[in-house]
């Protein structure tokens, strides 16, 4: 791992929310088809994203989640978002989730981002867990998770409503060691 390039590789970087991302932000939250899978269930005003982008410190450890916006290094587009978030110091576990915008998708920037997070997780912050919640039917994020070595550890029957269904949701997990291990044999 080299530190200078913690948050950022040759295509996208991971950066803290700015004051411009207002308006990308408000549409990403407050579109219903993403609500199932956010655990979302009334839309967000822009005053208060506006009040989270100016009161967050962008510490995790001070405010207990980090947003971080993922960034076209070329056209400096935001593309999605990674949160870190129930960071649980004590037991050194902190949760995931990830996102990409519909346009974007397909093109290799989740996997991207998700290789820049866990460097900052396991390398840089030392956490030994990272876990998410995936719905069953999300079959292109279980994919991409199962190829990054994620583990299924658990399955909630019937956890989320989507549109007029129940569905399942897979706990996944990564843990520091298969992290390290993984990165020994690449």
């Amino acid at each position: 791992m080299n530190s200078a390039l913690l948050l950022e590789n040759d295509k996208i970087r991971l950066r803290h929310v700015e004051p411009e991302d207002l308006e990308k932000l408000y549409l990403w939250e407050n579109d219903p088809l993403l609500w199932g899978v956010s655990d979302t269930h009334a839309p967000f005003s822009r005053y208060a994203i506006k009040r989270y982008i100016a009161e967050s410190k962008n510490d995790i450890y001070e405010d207990k989640q980090l947003r971080l916006i993922i960034e076209d290094k070329v056209g400096k587009e935001a593309l999605g978002t990674v949160d870190l978030f129930d960071f649980d110091f004590h037991n050194s576990k902190v949760a995931l989730g990830l996102f990409v915008d519909a346009s974007q998708r397909g093109k290799g920037y989740a996997a991207q981002a998700l290789m820049l997070i866990e460097d900052y997780v396991f390398d840089f912050l030392k956490i030994n867990q990272l876990y998410l919640h995936v719905a069953e039917t999300n079959e292109a994020t279980i994919r991409m998770f199962h190829h990054a070595k994620y583990r299924k550890s658990a399955v909630l029957k019937q956890w989320i409503r989507l549109f007029d269904d129940f569905v399942d949701v897979f706990v996944l997990q990564k843990l520091r060691t298969d992290y390290l291990n993984q990165e020994k044999n690449d």
